[in-house]
């Protein structure tokens, strides 16, 4: 019986270990699993959790000293987190899945799966060949963006999250967060692109002195490294404004969206496709952001920022009460949207590489 118990046991736990190998993982693992990294320091060589959810037992490593072949492979089931989103990164992603295959080969793991930081414009065919259904080794795949190639089979949309490379944190909902009346309508902090919307948004705040009742703070250059000052002043701007701008960059989802559900400021979306290959899947026709709208996101989506002016003169009549009910529905949303994207990916996994009873 106890042989029996014992083997019926293993049956239904599953090892997983997840190598974040990608700044994403970390979104993965401390804002969607609400997982914890020792040690606590960001800039350590190598960081690790572990946790226990559903019939799975998850492990996390991060971190420069994680090196192919240089430290203890632990579980039988592996997902890989990786940066695919230009050559250099793909170069480097691809070096990983090499190391995963070989593992496979020896039988030292029986199953991988990778989540991707997918390219922006969704330029991802030097995945495909590592798909078991391409006769590859990668049984399942989460990537960013509305990748065309979702089918909700194999292939998963995934949410880009926050910029943890930035180290954007884990922000707690606070009682002022909610309710303290906030300084200004909207904000934008970010580059402005030459010929792009963005400065079309721009040309609009100015108009009607608009940007007078927003924090706007836009410059020339995109700059990927933060000072301690440039993201305190982001903070605050989302902490102290009822809508966040969130204007098409090289694609429509951007961290920004992300960052401003942490603090409760209501994303002002435009909703216009992007040029590259991302768009309408088999599963969804609803591109741009087809997994924030199929999970019911309570966003402002416009078209164009002439309705913006409207939109702002709205604000301006809503009382405090309207505005911290608006909120709450905001950040529990965004509370059940990771619940949910943690839940899926947990099931996922576990219908994927736990043997089924029918065998």
């Amino acid at each position: 019986m106890i042989k029996y118990a014992r083997s019926h046991l293993e049956q239904t736990s599953l090892r997983v270990q997840i190598w974040g190998k990608a700044a994403i993982g970390l979104y993965l693992w401390q804002h969607i699993f609400g997982g914890h990294l020792e040690p606590a320091d960001v800039t350590a060589q190598w960081r690790e959790g572990s946790q226990k959810a559903g019939k799975t037992y998850f492990s996390f490593l991060t971190g420069p000293s994680v090196v192919p072949g240089y430290f203890s492979v632990e579980a039988e089931h592996v997902v890989l987190v990786l940066n695919g989103r230009e050559p250099a990164k793909i170069a480097y992603a691809t070096q990983w899945l090499h190391y995963a295959q070989t593992l496979m080969e020896t039988r030292k793991i029986q199953h991988v799966a990778v989540v991707l930081l997918g390219n922006e414009q969704c330029n991802n065919a030097w995945i495909q060949p590592y798909l078991k259904r391409n006769g590859g080794f990668v049984h399942l795949l989460f990537v960013t963006y509305d990748y065309a190639f979702v089918n909700e089979e194999d292939i998963f949309q995934w949410p880009l999250g926050v910029a943890t490379y930035r180290s954007f944190p884990v922000v707690e909902p606070s009682w002022s967060m909610l309710r303290d009346p906030r300084s200004y309508l909207c904000n934008f902090l970010g580059t402005v692109y030459k010929n792009s919307s963005r400065e079309a948004l721009m040309e609009i705040l100015k108009q009607d002195g608009l940007d007078k009742l927003c924090w706007i703070a836009a410059r020339e250059q995109w700059q990927p490294q933060e000072t301690n000052e440039s993201f305190k002043n982001y903070q605050d701007a989302l902490l102290q404004s009822d809508l966040t701008l969130c204007p098409v960059g090289i694609n429509t989802e951007c961290y920004r969206i992300y960052e401003a559900c942490s603090y409760g400021s209501l994303p002002v979306i435009e909703d216009v496709m992007t040029p590259g290959v991302c768009g309408n899947s088999s599963m969804y026709h609803s591109a741009p952001l087809q997994l924030l709208k199929t999970m019911g996101a309570p966003f402002i989506f416009i078209k164009n920022w002439k309705e913006l002016p409207a939109i702002l003169e709205k604000e301006k009549k809503m009382s405090l009460e309207e505005k911290i009910q608006r909120r709450k529905k905001l950040l529990e949303w965004y509370r059940n949207f990771k619940a949910w994207m943690r839940q899926k990916f947990i099931n996922t996994l576990e219908n994927s590489f736990l043997p089924s009873d029918k065998g």
